[in-house]
């Protein structure tokens, strides 16, 4: 058996302009164990987000804090939120709140976008090609010699300080992106009218343009929360594994977790998943113009930013068990198995000072590790606390 310590994690993520708190706790037995040893070969995974409903987490001792939550999303105008509770590596509790859409109940199994709670599923896909020697993260990211070598992207260098950038530099936000002009993964009108572009620029074009400018400081030797970097780590993704982002990410780390329903979102209403839910702006937010230059005016979370472009940078969208599960198998505790080796837990655990961020991780000084993210209509937190 396992020590007696409670692992918390709590992750925050609603359809609306939301800061409600969704609380994961973990600790010893398994979410079940994946599979028996017979059935290790086809493991057949449970779709957690098809089977739980909010009746399995009514119980009167619980009418207080129910009320409390409700209480809240009223305060503040939340349409919804999604809570999830997990301890000793079971869950506990899954629960939604007020509406997944006009109508609709929260169920826990709706999926809400994570904004940049994205970069924590992107550094493990990272570690995954770590630990199966398909990479180093001192390896060098541009440049001849580099992961990123294209021959476009080498002629559009003009700083040969990039060539410095290592995929650690990119997980730390040490690369050194300037952000001149705005932060280029929010800025695609902007950057389309300045380069005269009819088409919203694909990443490999946003790379090409990011490369033509010069470096802020030299890489490594300060930090600086990029967005872009996580876009640039999730195309080194795709260059070693030779797969598109969502599929390798899909079918090497999340299924592995046994988390079958993380998907990239969409930037329009009409593109979201069945079980996905709607998001909201306050009621006296403007108008924004769409990101694609189009003229038209949009509601800012639907249409307002290109959210499918960020890519690993904060386009994913999952339910809140997932996510617990998820961080559940990266944890380096023995009861649910992890999907990385134990020598990567530590490298993106490990804490150095505050200028210096953990891997995908904001922080995790004493333990308490962090994961941010928020974008119009999504406020997301997962907080991992070392015990009770």
């Amino acid at each position: 058996m396992a020590d007696s310590r409670t692992r918390k994690i709590l992750f925050t993520s609603a359809a609306g302009l939301i800061t409600a708190l969704i609380v994961i706790i973990a600790g010893k037995s398994a979410f079940g164990k994946r599979a028996s040893a017979e059935q290790e070969s086809h493991p057949v995974p449970v779709n957690l987000n098809e089977t739980l409903t909010n009746a399995m987490s009514d119980t009167s001792s619980l009418a207080g804090f129910d009320k409390m939550v409700k209480d809240y999303l009223t305060y503040w105008g939340i349409h919804g939120a999604s809570l999830s509770v997990m301890r000793n590596d079971s869950l506990l509790f899954a629960k939604g709140y007020g509406e997944a859409d006009t109508g609709k109940e929260m169920q826990p199994g709706n999926i809400l976008r994570m904004a940049s709670v994205s970069k924590l599923v992107t550094a493990v896909g990272i570690m995954t090609l770590q630990d199966r020697g398909l990479l180093n993260l001192k390896d060098k990211v541009f440049g001849p010699d580099g992961i990123l070598n294209d021959s476009t992207y080498n002629a559009a260098i003009k700083d040969t300080l990039y060539y410095r950038i290592t995929v650690e530099d990119l997980l730390r936000h040490k690369g050194g992106f300037s952000k001149r002009g705005g932060d280029p993964m929010f800025s695609t009108r902007w950057i389309m009218m300045q380069n005269g572009w009819k088409e919203v620029p694909t990443q490999e074009r946003l790379m090409e343009l990011q490369l033509k400018r010069r470096v802020k400081f030299v890489p490594g030797t300060a930090q600086e929360y990029s967005n872009f970097g996580y876009l640039a780590l999730s195309m080194v993704i795709e260059k070693v594994s030779g797969m598109d982002y969502e599929s390798f990410m899909q079918e090497n780390v999340l299924r592995p977790a046994g988390c079958v329903d993380f998907h990239i979102a969409g930037n329009y209403y009409k593109h979201k998943l069945p079980n996905e839910a709607r998001y909201y702006v306050q009621h006296d937010d403007e108008p924004a113009e769409e990101f694609n230059n189009s003229g038209r005016k949009v509601t800012r979370c639907y249409g307002g930013n290109n959210v499918t472009g960020l890519s690993g940078a904060g386009a994913w969208a999952a339910s809140t068990p997932e996510l617990a599960l998820l961080v559940a198998s990266i944890d380096g505790k023995p009861e649910v198995p992890d999907i990385i080796s134990k020598e990567s837990v530590d490298l993106m655990t490990e804490y150095f000072d505050e200028s210096t961020y953990s891997l995908g991780w904001n922080d995790t000084k004493d333990g308490y590790w962090t994961r941010t993210g928020t974008f119009a209509g999504t406020s997301a937190l997962v907080k991992y606390f070392p015990d009770g």
